[in-house]
């Protein structure tokens, strides 16, 4: 630990970046309050909005009454006129850029994203790690280094509003834009990710984990952030390639992981096998948000409930997320800065005391099989 005056001071900055988080989850219905009435103000400046009368809106029922649930799918039609210079469709700023997602669950989504997003992006996605140093109170997990192991940020080229524009995967957007990782952290950074090419086939991925090798090798590299699988992955290729685990290289003090379910449970097994006895902290976080993370030791996630507005469809009726009871659970709808009451597909239950886990994507099976689960071991839990 450190404790000299200067990570002292270093603590408290971390104690302001994470207080808004911490006092939005010993309040829920204010900041979801708060949030509803800043995310209504941007939707009445676009012509979706005006449509579904956001500006009459004054409570969550209301809101749910005038504006419909709606999904990617649906969302198609507005992107069109996006593309054509027409953003205030639906969105209440102009794009920065496009991104696209991994389609890990079909086919890959390609987003439109503003400035505001990207900037909830890195507030929200350093949740994680920030947090995780707070409660330590130590500053080594941010003075160290963090293996890049995010997709192409520049994939494919299309024209949109008259002009072409090159976008590619958000996770590499995301840390291109972020100057504090892309200068400061990230082996190697995005630019050179990018330069070995759009591919994702197996041999791309080699050619990119043995770069992130070969510039990390014999720095002081302390995490790892990103896809679950992609960091598996590249803990295989180093023991297969190079004959060493990740562990016998490099002393890491924590894990950030996101982007599948079940992490703790059926990958942190296989991640520690790896990395060595070192803490595994779970982010919910997708192109369209970095929604939820890890808040102490217990294996579920916390929401932003300060940044994004959640609501769950359950067999009884749309809740807001904050009203779930333990052991109740159904779909996650979230409104954010780019779009109101986004059904992003994916299935939550609550844990009692705003922890939830994200369980699966919103699929018939998903949903039987939680369905059985429930009656199995619900008593249990």
């Amino acid at each position: 630990m450190l404790v000299d005056g200067v990570a002292m001071i270093g603590v408290d900055i971390l104690k302001q970046i994470v207080n808004p988080w911490y006092e939005a989850l010993q309040n829920p219905v204010e900041a979801q309050q708060r949030i509803l009435k800043n995310l209504l103000e941007g939707y009445a400046k676009t012509l979706y909005g005006k449509k579904h009368s956001v500006t009459e809106v004054e409570d969550a029922s209301t809101f749910r009454t005038n504006v419909p649930k709606i999904n990617y799918a649906g969302l198609q039609p507005y992107f069109e006129q996006v593309k054509a210079g027409n953003h205030s469709v639906i969105l209440s700023e102009p794009p920065l850029c496009w991104v696209m997602t991994r389609g890990s669950t079909g086919t890959a989504k390609v987003l439109p994203v503003t400035k505001t997003h990207i900037e909830q992006i890195f507030l929200c996605g350093a949740r994680a790690i920030t947090n995780y140093a707070y409660r330590k109170k130590s500053l080594e997990v941010l003075t160290g280094k963090i293996l890049n192991l995010n997709f192409p940020s520049a994939v494919t080229t299309k024209e949109v509003g008259g002009q072409e524009i090159t976008y590619g995967y958000s996770s590499g957007t995301y840390a291109k834009l972020n100057p504090m990782l892309n200068q400061v952290s990230l082996l190697p950074r995005q630019e050179e990710i990018d330069a070995l090419g759009p591919g994702i086939t197996r041999s791309d991925w080699e050619k990119r984990f043995e770069l992130v090798y070969q510039r990390a090798l014999n720095q002081p590299v302390v995490a790892t952030i990103g896809v679950t699988p992609v960091i598996m992955s590249f803990a295989r290729y180093v023991k297969r390639r190079h004959g060493k685990k990740p562990k016998d290289l490099w002393n890491f003090k924590v894990l950030v992981c996101t982007s599948v379910r079940k992490i703790q449970f059926k990958y942190g097994p296989v991640l520690r096998k790896y990395f060595g006895e070192v803490p595994i902290v779970e982010m919910y976080s997708a192109t369209e948000g970095a929604f939820a993370q890890q808040l102490d030791d217990l294996p579920y996630i916390s929401p932003n409930y300060d940044t994004y507005y959640f609501e769950v469809e359950t067999g009884k009726g749309v809740k807001m997320l904050h009203e779930l009871k333990r052991g109740e659970w159904g779909r996650l709808i979230i409104s954010s800065c780019l779009f109101p009451r986004y059904d992003i597909g994916d299935m939550i239950e609550a844990m009692g005391k705003n922890y939830f886990r994200v369980f699966g994507r919103a699929k018939t099976l998903t949903i039987l099989e939680h369905r059985l689960y429930r009656l199995l071991f619900g008593k249990f839990l």
